[in-house]
């Protein structure tokens, strides 16, 4: 999504939020991630106002004093820039791929099945079954931030039962054109 991402061109505008808009994001933020009122007040006050930044491809990235906290392709769920889930862990929920895949993952290559069934990686046990559409952190193993974000294709249990295909699309990756840029 975000592999030759300038700003100069892709970008078509920026326009300040309404505050019934801002309150129904909130909401959605609330009920799509794993977050409290008073980490999201951390994340985004309340009496700050977001700014809708208009990208190619129906994509909208929203950012605070230029700073690009969360993004939206179309309905698609809400998703956290790579750097917000660095200082907020725990907003998603976590798959791992197997050191086999970090390459792929980091040139934005979607997570096959295998990669995240095997030895090294990681899927939720049963009772946390993640649904398809669901916004993932990506971790790789041996490390401790997660490589990257992406949307589940089919569920987390489906992945262990058929495992071939894609698992997850990614979406944003370490060293993506998003990650590159700092302020909007």
């Amino acid at each position: 999504m975000f592999k030759k991402f300038q700003p100069s061109t892709d970008i078509s505008g920026q326009t300040s939020v309404k505050s019934s808009i801002q309150r129904s994001l909130r909401a959605n933020l609330l009920s799509q991630w794993n977050i409290n009122p008073e980490t999201l007040e951390e994340i985004w006050p309340k009496k700050e106002s977001i700014t809708l930044v208009k990208c190619r491809d129906h994509i909208s990235i929203y950012a605070l004093h230029g700073e690009p906290l969360f993004l939206q392709h179309f309905d698609d769920p809400l998703i956290p820039t790579l750097r917000l889930l660095h200082k907020y862990p725990f907003v998603l929920p976590k798959v791992g791929v197997d050191r086999g895949a970090i390459r792929f993952l980091l040139a934005g290559a979607p997570m096959m099945c295998p990669g995240l069934t095997s030895k090294g990686g990681y899927l939720p046990p049963a009772e946390q079954d993640i649904p398809a559409g669901k916004a993932v952190a990506i971790f790789a193993e041996g490390k401790e931030h997660a490589a990257g974000i992406g949307i589940t294709k089919v569920s987390t249990e489906d992945m262990k039962k058929i495992n071939k295909d894609v698992g997850v699309d990614t979406v944003l990756y370490l060293g993506d054109d998003l990650w590159a840029i700092q302020e909007i």
